[in-house]
């Protein structure tokens, strides 16, 4: 076993192997992106994750021509095809978000988790992800840090609202926005 292996085991750390062969896939606050590398060289590696031709070294990738073809398509379901030749770095913030969230998805998750999608995004760009999101569907369960309350409520089935640590909510959008101690916290009082 490798000492990497053995140090994330011995740590209060999960192993992100076994966490993504559970099928969970995840994006942070802070966009990971290959940033010199192109948007479809970006998709491309996350689509490799997943195929048998990543464990074949010698032989190039360009064989695999329906990998090119899904990460067109992919990329043409969040509206970067057309950028696709140029550098991740290039994207404006909300393209980079969308990226990484279709980068996420390429992983075929039985559950996505997104640490403050909207972070540093413009409200024309909080849109474009919302509609990204929208695209999702409930196929797959979603589990969304986020605190934008309104963003929140709007995208959610079911809410739980902490603070300082502690749940001090759970419901319905409908119930957390009726909620009296919300109210005062975090939506202010009507």
């Amino acid at each position: 076993m490798s000492l990497v292996k053995q140090r994330l085991r011995s740590s209060k750390f999960p192993d992100a192997l076994n966490i993504r062969s559970a099928g969970v896939s995840a994006t942070i606050t802070i966009i990971t992106l290959f940033a010199t590398l192109t948007v479809s060289q970006n998709v491309l590696l996350a689509l490799l994750g997943r195929h048998p031709a990543r464990f074949v070294a010698l032989r190039s990738l360009g064989r695999y021509r329906a990998l090119y073809e899904e990460a067109a398509e992919r990329l043409r379901s969040v509206d970067l095809l057309e950028r696709r030749d140029e550098a991740a770095r290039l994207l404006s913030n909300g393209e980079q978000r969308r990226l990484e969230i279709l980068l996420a998805l390429a992983q075929r998750p039985r559950l996505l988790l997104l640490d403050e999608p909207m972070a540093g995004l413009s409200p024309g760009e909080r849109q474009a992800v919302l509609a990204l999101l929208g695209q999702i569907g409930r196929e797959i369960p979603l589990v969304m840090i986020e605190h934008d309350m309104d963003l929140a409520l709007d995208v959610a089935d079911r809410v739980t609202v902490l603070h300082y640590g502690e749940v001090i909510a759970e419901g319905s959008p409908a119930e957390i926005r009726a909620n009296p101690t919300v109210q005062e916290i975090y939506l202010g009082e009507e």
